[in-house]
């Protein structure tokens, strides 16, 4: 329930290639998300890639800082607030989450920011 398997990861180049260039997306700040609805059986109901900028953050120990907080908060929060959604509804996604900011965010306001796409993700979806 609160794992974040291989599986679970996006690394499909064709996939993604489809997602940037066919898929939906939206703001919530600090993020941009990218995602598309998917017919293959897949073993989990979303694969996701999170990507942060190289351009903004030099340094890589800020970009993993970041992306270790963005799989935490992703961690924690998916199977609540969509992977039950998307279980209800029998779809498959697959997702992009980006980094926008231009600085380090503390964890509690990743969190709080991560609940807030994952219900305005699931909204979209089911629509």
């Amino acid at each position: 329930m609160y794992t974040f398997k291989k599986e679970e990861r996006l690394c499909n180049k064709k996939l993604i290639d489809e997602l940037f260039h066919n898929g939906s997306s939206f703001l919530c700040y600090p993020f941009k998300v990218s995602w598309m609805l998917v017919g293959d059986a897949q073993q989990f109901p979303v694969q996701i890639v999170l990507a942060v900028s190289k351009k903004r953050f030099k340094s890589a120990v800020d970009r993993n800082l970041i992306k270790r907080r963005m799989r935490e908060a992703y961690r924690l929060h998916k199977q609540q607030y969509l992977y039950d959604q998307l279980n209800i509804a029998d779809k498959k996604i697959v997702l992009s989450l980006g980094y926008i900011g231009k600085e380090i965010t503390p964890s509690d306001f990743t969190h709080k920011k991560m609940l807030k796409l994952l219900t305005q993700l699931s909204v979209e979806v089911a629509k």
